[in-house]
């Protein structure tokens, strides 16, 4: 049976003015009995007001016969010229079956807001939870426009904009909205769809929408993004403070309106403080923040300590380890900010509406460090179970790198600590050379290096020259610089040439790195530079392992580096040390320094080079002044790795302070030495030392004579010492030995060694030089 529409047109005064024949058909009357006459005679009972103000809805009719007739009723206006309604065009039909009945219920009853609008905008239907958000029952919206419905926000608007477009594209739209509503006294996270409801024809006739209440998932949202950019954004240096600050600048204002990190005083420094269980707790100040500019919030000023009582949450939470909430109305929460009030009334009225706190302990490896406590007093949701559990992840994450913080910081102060006691602190006394020195400690993240310097005097009135940098950085570097240190000096007092010397130590660190430990050579590699000086000669002898060549500055002259091969870097071996030696002037000064000077990821090398040649031969008021000069114009602000420099003016020591004197190899010949030893020191005015230097020149020259090999040698040296020198060609080295009672020798170099400050012996090209020192009588 083909369907016909009932249709009915009703004037602006109610009365019926037009009836189709499929009105007819669903009520039995004719449109004669019917037009003219007002619509309200046909009902059976009076129209819900919900469904006047929706236009649509069940209205029960009078049948011709006179029974009810319970029909679907939609009504739309028609429009006059001036835009006014003239009346309604009415299409009736029978009411929807029991499906629709059920959705009609389901809408009514879902748990999320749901509405329709029609083209218009104008609310045609709302369902429990639309009245419950708007504050206000269904009939006060029906029929309404919907920005007469709320507040002018941009939030509306956004809205009323996207109804609009739905009807104007006929296309669906979804999209999320974070605002409040009439009646939620927060603002909520909303996911909103809005589509067309079409009629028969496919013609859009309203608009539905269902709004989502996505809150707990924004905020569980926004909470792992706060995480995730605690991964990044706390930690990013090794100070203590500052990662404190770090996670201040995350919790507020996003999840706290105040929020302070306190720590116990040990983190910073002292011992570690055992906390009881009735025990009030101390803690220090390090970093609090607030939207308000300077904190005034704050009652406790940074660096000063606070001490809460056991029952307070700070206390609590360090005691128990975990978060404690107090929420306004608990006496410990009133306690606290009574508490506050007292200690600064200034900032009362900063602290008023603070209705909820958060303490977290910080807690690392299993040791507690401080605690965390957030404020809440404009957000207006109290801290509750997932703050909690996210407080507890951003704390523990922070108090790692706290922890780590105060790890390196630790470690840092050991092994500048260690360092400082191995580099020398004041420098011997020797004439061969006037010395500055500089040492400045890396300030980067990967700790104090193992770079250091030494200046050792040695025999015949030289000096050595000593700088050099282990590999890696912290405690275990200090630990090898001091090894290769004090190797070097009981290498330096054998006398053994450079490129010996360090042939010696390249087989100690291969042996080091060889040892129990499991660690790889290269971890124990180090460079070094050893320079040997005689002021006699005025001679520089040097060799390097994989060090730096110095820059050398003669008088009048521009600094240079010295030419010289570096060689592999020690405990690397399988290549021979190279020496170099070169002539200098008087007054020439030699810098040695570590690689921390001229090299670093960004920096130019080459003009870090040209940029110490040129400093080096700028004027300078002395050697001190001039280091300093140095530093200044070859350093960044920031050196990203340590600096060890040593200056080093030659002096010269002239032929009236040298006295040599070539010796036949016939014991006749000890008489005249000493002769002529005795007259030499009478030249130098030095008569009180005559009898014992008569002594050791006797003994040394005789056993020259006696067991060593032409050519022999006597050279005396008027130093800052009195030094005696004998050469002869044979490379055996004397000793000491206990002579018996009856011995007729044996007793010689005991005479020396009693009667001397010190004496040795050193290998030369040609042989041996045995030697001893005598300190010069004061004048």
């Amino acid at each position: 049976m083909e369907h016909v529409p009932a249709v009915a047109v009703i004037d602006a005064q109610g009365r019926v003015t037009g009836w189709s024949e499929g009105a007819r058909l669903l009520t039995g009357h004719p449109a004669g009995d019917i037009v003219g006459r007002p619509a309200t005679e046909l009902l059976a009972e009076d129209v819900p007001g919900r469904t006047l103000g929706a236009r649509s809805g069940t209205v029960r009719l009078r049948h011709r016969d006179g029974h009810r007739v319970e029909l679907a009723l939609t009504a739309c206006p028609v429009l006059g010229p001036d835009g006014a309604d003239t009346g309604y065009v009415v299409t009736a039909q029978p009411p929807a079956p029991d499906g629709r009945a059920l959705a009609a219920q389901a809408f009514q009853q879902a748990s999320m807001s749901m509405s329709v609008f029609d083209l218009q905008q104008r609310y045609l239907r709302v369902n429990d939870v639309t009245c419950q958000v708007m504050g206000v029952s269904e009939e006060a919206l029906l029929g309404r426009f919907y920005p007469d419905t709320v507040g002018d926000s941009e939030h509306s608007r956004g809205f009323l904009d996207h109804l609009r477009e739905v009807t104007e594209t006929g296309r669906p739209v979804r999209y999320e909205s974070f605002t409040g509503a009439p009646a939620l006294n927060r603002e909520h996270a909303w996911s909103i769809e809005m589509w067309p409801v079409r009629d028969g024809t496919g013609e859009p006739t309203a608009v539905a929408l269902a709004a989502f209440d996505s809150s707990e998932q924004y905020w569980a949202r926004r909470r792992l993004a706060l995480l995730n950019e605690a991964a990044t954004g706390i930690g990013t240096t090794l100070d203590v403070v500052r990662t404190a600050e770090e996670l201040i600048e995350l919790l507020v204002p996003r999840y706290a309106d105040f929020a302070s990190v306190d720590l116990l005083d040990w983190v910073l420094g002292a011992d570690e403080l055992s906390v009881g269980p009735d025990d009030a707790i101390e803690l220090r100040r390090v970093a609090h923040g607030s939207p308000t500019v300077g904190t005034p919030e704050a009652a406790v000023h940074l660096g000063q300590t606070d001490t809460y009582p056991p029952d307070s949450p700070p206390a609590r939470a360090l005691r128990e380890g975990h978060a404690v909430i107090s929420q306004a109305g608990e006496p410990a929460f009133m306690r606290l900010v009574a508490d506050r009030d007292t200690r600064s009334p200034e900032s009362r009225r900063y602290r008023r509406g603070i209705h909820s706190i958060i303490a977290v302990p910080l807690r690392a490896r299993g040791t507690r460090l401080g605690v965390v406590v957030c404020v809440r007093v404009t957000h207006s949701d109290d801290y509750g179970p997932d703050d909690a559990v996210f407080a507890e992840e951003l704390a523990s994450r922070a108090a790692v790198c706290i922890d780590n913080a105060r790890r390196f910081a630790r470690e840092r102060s050991t092994a500048l600590a260690l360092q400082h006691s191995l580099l020398p602190r004041g420098l011997p006394g020797q004439a061969a050379v006037d010395v500055a020195h500089r040492y400045l400690p890396s300030g980067s993240l990967a700790g104090v290096g193992g770079d250091w310097f030494d200046v050792i005097p040695l025999s015949g009135g030289r000096v050595g020259l000593v700088v050099g940098d282990v590999v890696g950085h912290g405690i275990q570097s200090s630990a090898t610089m001091g090894r290769l240190r004090t190797a070097v000096r009981t290498l330096a007092d054998v006398d053994l040439p450079p490129d010996e010397l360090l042939t010696h130590l390249d087989d100690l660190v291969t042996h080091l790195s060889g040892d129990d430990s499991g660690e790889e050579v290269a971890e124990l590699g180090a460079t070094c530079l050893y320079a040997v000086y005689d002021p006699v000669s005025r001679r520089l002898a040097l060799a390097a392992a994989g060090h730096p060549a110095p820059a050398v500055l003669r008088p009048g002259g521009s600094a240079e580096f010295v030419p010289m091969t570096a060689g592999p870097p020690l405990g690397v071996g399988g290549s021979p040390f190279e020496a170099t030696e070169l002539r200098l002037p008087e007054g020439s000064v030699v810098a040695l320094y570590t690689d921390g000077l001229l090299e670093g990821r960004e920096r130019d090398f080459d003009g870090a080079c040209e940029e110490l040649r040129r400093s080096l031969g700028a004027p300078a008021g002395s050697l001190d002044a001039l280091c300093d000069n140095v530093l200044k114009a070859v350093l960044p602000d920031q050196p990203g790795d340590d600096v060890a420099l040593l200056l080093a003016r030659t002096r010269a020591l002239g032929a009236d302070q040298v006295a040599t004197w070539d010796v036949p190899p016939d014991p006749a010949q000890v008489a005249v030495v000493r002769q002529a030893a005795g007259e030499q020191l009478t030249a130098w005015g030095l008569e009180d030392a005559a009898f014992v230097t008569e002594l050791v020149v006797s003994e040394l020259v005789t056993n020259a004579i006696r067991y060593g090999a032409p050519p022999i040698q006597l050279r005396l040296i008027r130093d800052r010492a009195l030094i005696c020198e004998v050469s002869d060609g044979s490379s055996t080295s004397p000793h000491l030995r206990r002579a018996h009672a009856y011995d007729e020798g044996g007793r010689g170099l005991l005479l020396v060694a009693q009667l001397t400050q010190r004496w040795g012996s050193r290998q030369t090209g040609s042989g041996k030089t045995i030697w001893a020192e005598q300190p010069l009588p004061d004048p």
